[in-house]
């Protein structure tokens, strides 16, 4: 049976990190990405070190491996995490219901991910469930950014509760990116 809870160990990072690289764009052919998804953003060890300490991520496991992960990056993350700079900096100038994002108590899902062979199981749904569980009474707003052509997980997303508040081109990847938030305030 696989558990959802929050990383605790560092088997448990060295867990997310195995499977994000088996995930990588870079890592999978283009049929595969445009039929399961992908990730773009490789941390290192340290970051997730450092990132853990700030706020733990959520892990599926089944017995000691993890299986699926969703990364909690506290604007704190900004810090040491150069390319997650450039998101909380565009949050900087990206309005929200009247105001800039970056002025409501949010974080980013850093990223997230399920193996192949536990799709379909209902676990991107119960990590989310489980950030809400955990961080909700600390934040409203819970964000992050995809790649316009994963339509796999945009559409993930959407249906756990996120909703498209901004688009923009990153002209060094080439790629056109989707920011997505899901706002806690009011939610049943």
């Amino acid at each position: 049976m696989v558990q959802i809870d929050t990383a605790r160990t560092e088997a448990d990072l060295a867990g997310i990190l195995a499977l994000q690289a088996e995930n990588l764009s870079r890592n999978l052919p283009l049929e595969i990405q445009q039929q399961q998804g992908f990730v773009t953003l490789q941390y290192t060890l340290g970051q997730m070190q450092q990132m853990h300490e700030l706020g733990p991520s959520v892990i599926a496991k089944d017995g000691d491996r993890v299986v699926g992960y969703a990364i909690t990056a506290m604007p704190g993350a900004r810090a040491f995490v150069p390319e997650l700079e450039s998101l909380f900096a565009l949050l900087d100038a990206v309005p929200y219901e009247g105001r800039m994002l970056s002025t409501y108590p949010y974080y980013l899902v850093g990223q997230v991910c399920v193996d192949k062979d536990y799709r379909g199981q209902g676990l991107f749904d119960r990590m989310y469930q489980k950030h809400r569980a955990v961080y909700s009474d600390r934040f409203r707003l819970f964000i992050t950014d995809i790649s316009a052509r994963n339509t796999r997980s945009l559409r993930a997303h959407e249906r756990v509760g996120f909703r498209a508040v901004h688009s923009f081109h990153e002209p060094a990847a080439a790629e056109e990116w989707v920011v997505v938030v899901w706002d806690w305030n009011g939610e049943q």
